[in-house]
């Protein structure tokens, strides 16, 4: 067994041992965070789910009535032999996602039993992955719900999760590893798609006139105004580009600064949302898995007036 190093501090008291490069990297992994920020973050995203079965990803139901010559399963139904939905599937599916987010939601709410919730985050996972995979079996996929699927599948794991009471500002690993995942999965959305960007459409995606085609095609008043003079657009196409290439800084930033990248990526949806009407709510959603959304729950401490005496 060898000792382990250590840092000499002038005129300080010994340093300790020094960290090994896996106990840094499990610090980081499993950074403790409180249970109050997942908390809060469960609440969101569950009623979120809900929201995006019916406005969102909400064709199941329409499409499980088409011809299944329209079917083409993605790569997960293959893998796990799903069968081509049926109406009654699809509706069933849907009641079910929609009773386990609210036990869920209630379970942050009120305590109840720990297998409850977590059997109903299981239910959400299972159900809402199926639900989006059916969604994008009939040729549109949409890469703005991978964080979000991320999202249902981890939150189960950090356990009992209350918005109020002393459990409510325990810091824990659990929370800090699925945390971790749901920002992984968001750096995921923006780095692959630039991947995919030259992947697919070569340089040309940047320096040409993919945006000037876009606005032409679905372009808003605003996004139309963008084409005159036409510098602008690839001026956007190379900053939108510079950002997802290095959108995974925000894993390793803190404070600040990564509020602000947080701040920076929810005004690139937003003028997207503006210009195109084309908007990415379920990965802005997700992006909440980087701020401190505990401090919703603060109370500012009120003054006790001091009792006169006699």
């Amino acid at each position: 067994m060898t000792a382990q190093a250590t840092l000499p501090v002038a005129g300080g008291p010994p340093a300790g041992p020094v960290p090994s490069r896996a106990q840094r990297l499990r610090g980081w992994v499993f950074t403790p965070v409180p249970l109050a920020r997942v908390a809060v973050l469960r609440v969101i995203v569950y009623l979120f789910v809900v929201y995006d079965l019916f406005y969102v990803v909400n064709d199941p139901p329409h499409l499980a009535q088409n011809s299944a010559a329209l079917y083409r399963p993605i790569r997960i139904r293959s893998w796990l032999d799903l069968p081509v939905p049926s109406t009654g599937y699809v509706l069933a599916e849907r009641a079910v996602v929609i009773a386990a987010c609210a036990v869920v939601i209630a379970g942050v709410l009120l305590r109840l039993p720990r297998w409850l919730t977590a059997l109903a985050g299981v239910l959400v996972a299972a159900g809402f992955t199926d639900w989006v995979s059916i969604g994008m079996s009939y040729s549109k996929i949409d890469h703005d719900h991978f964080a979000l699927i991320m999202a249902v599948w981890v939150l189960p794991t950090v356990g009992t999760t209350l918005l109020r009471g002393r459990a409510a500002g325990i810091r824990s690993e659990a929370a800090g590893w699925a945390l971790l995942c749901i920002q992984v999965g968001c750096v995921a959305i923006y780095f692959l798609s630039a991947v995919a960007k030259v992947r697919y459409g070569g340089w040309n995606w940047v320096t040409g006139s993919t945006f000037a085609w876009a606005m032409t095609r679905r372009g808003t008043g605003l996004g139309r105004a963008l084409l005159d003079p036409p510098w602008i657009l690839t001026a956007s196409q190379f900053l939108i580009f510079t950002i997802e290439v290095f959108s995974p800084l925000i894993l390793w930033a803190r404070g600040r600064v990564r509020y602000l990248m947080v701040l920076g990526f929810m005004v690139f949806h937003l003028s997207t949302y503006l210009a195109m009407k084309i908007h990415f709510l379920p990965l802005v959603i997700c992006l909440l898995a980087f701020l401190p959304l505990e401090i919703l729950l603060r109370r500012r401490e009120q003054p006790v007036a001091a009792t006169p005496t006699a």
